[in-house]
C-alpha cells in the first residue's frame, strides 16, 4: 500500500509500505494491505512503517490519517524521523 505523511510546512515521507503502525487516541493501531476505509484523530507517539526491506520510524505530534483503497494518509501538525 501507498503511504504518504504530510505536515504544513512540508513532505515528510512517501512510499510503500507492508504495516504501518500509529498512535491513536486508545493506544497504537496497525493498518495493513486491504484496510477497511478509516478516518480518525492521531495521538502524540511513535508511527511505524514496514516494508519488505526495512522498518522506518516517526514521532508524531498528533494529526489525522486517512485509510482510503490501498493509500494510508497521515496529516501531521509535526513529523520527525527517529
Amino acid at each position: 500500500m501507498k503511504v504518504e505523511i504530510l505536515t504544513p510546512s512540508a513532505s515528510v515521507f512517501e512510499g510503500e509500505a507492508n504495516l504501518v503502525q500509529l498512535p491513536g487516541a486508545d493506544g497504537l493501531f496497525e493498518i495493513l494491505n486491504n484496510h477497511a476505509p478509516l478516518i480518525t484523530f492521531l495521538g502524540k507517539g511513535k508511527m511505524k512503517i514496514e516494508n519488505k526491506d526495512n522498518t522506518t520510524f516517526f514521532n508524531l505530534d498528533g494529526g489525522v490519517v486517512e485509510v482510503l483503497n490501498n493509500k494510508v494518509l497521515v496529516l501531521a501538525e509535526k513529523c520527525s524521523s527517529i
